[in-house]
């Protein structure tokens, strides 16, 4: 019994002659929805529709305008999953071989066909096309599962580092606010990286951050001298990112530097500015004073504020979730 039209792989199709079209539509009418172009434009288009759903990619290799190979490589950059198939009547396969030894093209079928052969090679891309999709599948899962992990080791040890006293505990959440309004990669090359390496690396990061923070904190404490002005501290730690407006009220246009610790490799450090950064929020939290932090459409809106209690575990708890 035929699978319903709905449930077949969708392979498309590329060749400029009318009757290789229709014969390769009705030899795999059975097996697949069978999508056709006669050219590497109309071919592109269908790709930029359908390219998310498409298992095969099959194309002729001399056609008028940009031959095959030219829209196999542009859908090997842009939708690797799918499994590309070239085919000719010619022999000049020079090119051929190359695309195929760089991994840019599957295999190379000659015409003209033999249709069970067809058929077979057609169901065995479908398998790999879908054994593409499942290894992405799970590997996403498992990047996205290695992020979190690694985000709430990195937000506990900064908690645990440069945070951990009771008044100064109270920075974390404009830290963390800062963070999020930043921005913070989904799922980045770095995690697929060996555990041990990078929990290693990791660490020895926080520590050189947790360095620079202490001695920046050493140097706002000697340069202190009556009233704490946040906003004017923020300008000298960010320098012309940052401005002051009006109703007290600062922005800082470049926010990235705020998710620098929870956003970076391992093996990047931190940078100087960074690690002012925080220093200034544990300084400011001795004194009472913390900074609140909204994204807006021109930055990050910093204002003034009195601190509230240290982060219970709970709390910790929800600002690991958040991320």
């Amino acid at each position: 019994m035929n699978k319903p039209a709905n449930a077949l792989p969708l392979i498309l199709y590329v060749d400029d002659e009318p009757g290789a079209r229709k014969y390769f539509q009705r030899a795999l009418e059975d097996q697949a929805n069978v999508l056709t172009a006669a050219s590497v434009d109309e071919a592109k288009a269908l790709l930029e529709r359908h390219g998310d759903q498409l298992s095969v990619l099959v194309s002729d290799q001399r056609m008028p305008g940009a031959n095959g190979n030219a829209l196999l490589f542009h859908a090997w950059e842009r939708y690797p999953q799918t499994v590309r198939i070239l085919t000719t009547a010619y022999s000049e396969l020079a090119q051929t071989v190359e695309a195929i030894n760089q991994g840019r093209i599957h295999r190379y079928l000659p015409k003209p066909w033999d249709i069970t052969t067809l058929r077979l090679e057609m169901a065995q891309a479908v398998d790999l096309a879908l054994l593409r999709r499942r290894h992405d599948r799970l590997l996403g899962e498992k990047l996205s599962l290695r992020r979190r992990e690694v985000l709430a080791n990195r937000i506990g040890t900064l908690y645990a580092l440069c945070l951990a006293g009771a008044t100064e505990s109270a920075a974390l959440d404009a830290y963390l606010s800062g963070a999020l309004c930043a921005g913070v990669a989904a799922a980045p090359d770095w995690l697929m990286e060996d555990c041990a390496q990078l929990a290693s690396a990791d660490a020895f990061r926080a520590a050189a951050l947790a360095r620079a923070v202490r001695l920046c904190v050493e140097v706002l404490e000697t340069g202190a001298g009556g009233p704490v002005d946040p906003l004017a501290l923020a300008a000298e730690t960010f320098g012309p990112t940052f401005r002051r407006g009006a109703e007290g009220v600062g922005l800082l246009a470049e926010p990235a530097v705020l998710a620098e610790y929870l956003d970076c490799a391992p093996d990047t450090a931190v940078s100087p500015r960074h690690a002012r950064w925080l220093a200034l929020l544990v300084w400011l939290a001795r004194h009472d004073l913390t900074l609140r932090l909204t994204a807006s459409a021109d930055g990050v809106q910093f204002r003034p504020a009195r601190t509230a209690g240290p982060p219970t575990r709970a709390h910790l708890a929800s600002w690991i979730a958040r991320f």
